[in-house]
């Protein structure tokens, strides 16, 4: 389907809805697309080294995203961790612009470990209150904090 048939077969609709054809045309753009270009340009950053995922992030656009990150060929879920100039991920952006549902399914999707690769492991805590975690926000700062442990939110200790 050539860009132009996907447009014109949206162009003479309602403005009822608009937001939804404007999203399912675009997708259907990108993903015709996506079967032309090389893989590679899908992590291909501009002058402020943003994606093409940041700007599905910034104008909170799920069906975008998903086709992005799901390309069969392509980088997958490391595009989710490509920060641009500003410092921010995919998911920092979705958080900045408020995008909540397109954040969650970013840490849904995303590589967890250092290595690349989700790990499946689970261990059962011998003393619950004693496990410690570490969550990195947005702009890389770490909180730290024991589970099981009652707390304010001054306990996090940022590093």
């Amino acid at each position: 389907m050539a860009i132009s048939t996907i447009f014109t077969k949206w162009q003479h609709r309602p403005a009822y809805g608009l937001r939804e054809r404007t999203h399912r045309c675009l997708t259907e753009a990108l993903e015709y697309l996506l079967r032309l270009v090389s893989p590679s340009l899908l992590s291909a950053q501009n002058d402020a080294k943003s994606t093409a995922l940041h700007w599905a992030a910034l104008n909170s656009h799920l069906p975008c995203a998903k086709a992005l990150v799901n390309f069969p060929s392509g980088p997958g879920t490391d595009l989710i961790d490509i920060k641009n100039s500003a410092g921010r991920s995919p998911l920092g952006e979705a958080e900045n612009v408020g995008w909540d549902e397109g954040a969650k399914w970013f840490v849904e999707v995303m590589n967890l470990d250092e290595g690349g690769r989700r790990k499946e492991e689970l261990q059962t805590a011998e003393n619950p209150s004693d496990i410690e975690v570490e969550i990195q926000d947005a702009e890389g700062q770490i909180a730290k904090m024991k589970i099981g442990q009652i707390s304010t939110a001054g306990d996090a200790v940022k590093t």
